[in-house]
């Protein structure tokens, strides 16, 4: 039987990872084998990280998302075929990345439908993102280009997932939900809290059961999505860190995490999203946080077992701003943050390049 195929878009900081570990671990308990396909930029991927600390096989793809890098996705689900032969592949894309439909479902199905049950596409949201993207919340928000990315994300959706309910009023939810079918009545909408497992029954019973859409190509103007992409800055950063005495590495994330977002609030930056991890130098222990708004509190996603002396910290920092800027800031948080000996292993500061599909499938 060929394997089902599913990829789960959203723009950055809409709980992609989490939604896709939920999922992965639910097949597993089915007794189902579960491959993790990652998807950035750049490389040293928290989201690989945390796929690889939950005991997932995962495949990395760098360096350009899966549009552009078609072939390489093809690759690792057959690297994944090879290794660990899965029943089911999980893709995640990277979230400031459009187009999916055309450039990766489609052709997945064109090309490969005899391995591959490609299962319907589904765009996740973070509310108070979405609300301030629609105009339904007042608050500092992405500029006009960036914001025509994330619509376009939502325009291809089959299935528009609302993430994070347990973070909202059930009347902004309602409002929301409002006005995403007004807006973007292609769409199937749900309502999910990963965090709190509410209402993930029904969409995964879509995913692993439904089957990708027919419909019509959307529409996508590639001058704005690649200035909307460009606007982005991208910070992929592995940083060694030894200290003098034991430390408490969950504490040392929330407060690196906190620092940091007050200097790029400081400097009017908008955070899209901030992922780190760290992780002791003996052992599997991992340590997470997630932040999504630069007026929001950052989360432990995976909590360290243990206090360190030393260990490796990854950050992966996106937000609309210049690379350097980004660079700057981190440098300055860690120094005033760590109290401690600092080698910086891997520094990737850089805007995305223009997105050029390997394929694009126009349907009508």
């Amino acid at each position: 039987m060929p394997a089902r195929y599913i990829m789960i878009g959203g723009f950055l900081g809409a709980g992609k990872t989490t939604a896709i570990l939920k999922l992965a671990r639910q097949l597993k308990s089915q007794g189902q084998r579960v491959g993790l396909i990652t998807n950035d930029q750049s490389i040293d991927l928290v989201d690989t990280a945390r796929a690889k600390a939950a005991g997932f096989a995962v495949e990395e793809i760098t360096g350009g998302c899966f549009c552009c890098k078609f072939d390489s996705l093809v690759s690792a689900s057959r690297q994944l075929t090879r290794s660990s032969a899965p029943d089911v592949f999980i893709a995640e894309p990277v979230g400031s990345c459009t187009d999916l439909a055309a450039t990766v479902s489609y052709p997945l199905r064109q090309l490969y439908g005899q391995d591959f049950q490609v299962a319907p596409l589904s765009v996740l949201v973070d509310p108070v993102r979405c609300q301030k993207v629609l105009g339904l919340l007042d608050g500092r928000n992405f500029s006009e280009k960036v914001v025509y990315v994330y619509r376009k994300q939502l325009e291809e959706a089959e299935i528009i997932v609302m993430n994070k309910t347990d973070l909202v009023s059930p009347a902004a939810l309602a409002s929301l939900r409002c006005a995403l079918s007004e807006q973007f009545p292609q769409a199937r909408l749900m309502a999910v809290s990963c965090a709190t497992e509410t209402g993930l029954e029904p969409w995964f019973a879509q995913l692993t059961g439904g089957e990708l859409g027919h419909r019509a190509t959307m529409d996508v103007d590639y001058d704005l999505y690649a200035d909307g992409e460009a606007l982005l800055g991208w910070l992929n950063a592995r940083v060694h860190i030894e200290w003098a005495a034991e430390t408490d590495g969950n504490a040392f994330l929330l407060d690196l995490a906190r620092t940091l977002r007050d200097g790029l609030d400081a400097a009017r930056i908008e955070i899209a999203h901030l992922k780190m991890t760290l992780a002791p130098d003996s052992g599997p222990d991992l340590g997470a946080v997630s932040l999504t708004h630069s007026d929001g509190q950052p989360a432990a996603t995976h909590d360290l077992a243990a206090p360190l002396w030393r260990g490796t910290l990854m950050v992966n920092l996106r937000a609309e701003a210049d690379p350097e800027v980004l660079k700057q800031q981190l440098a300055e948080a860690v120094a005033r943050i760590a109290q401690a000996r600092i080698e910086v292993q891997v520094l990737a500061a850089f805007r995305p390049g223009r997105p050029n599909p390997t394929h694009r499938v126009v349907a009508r």
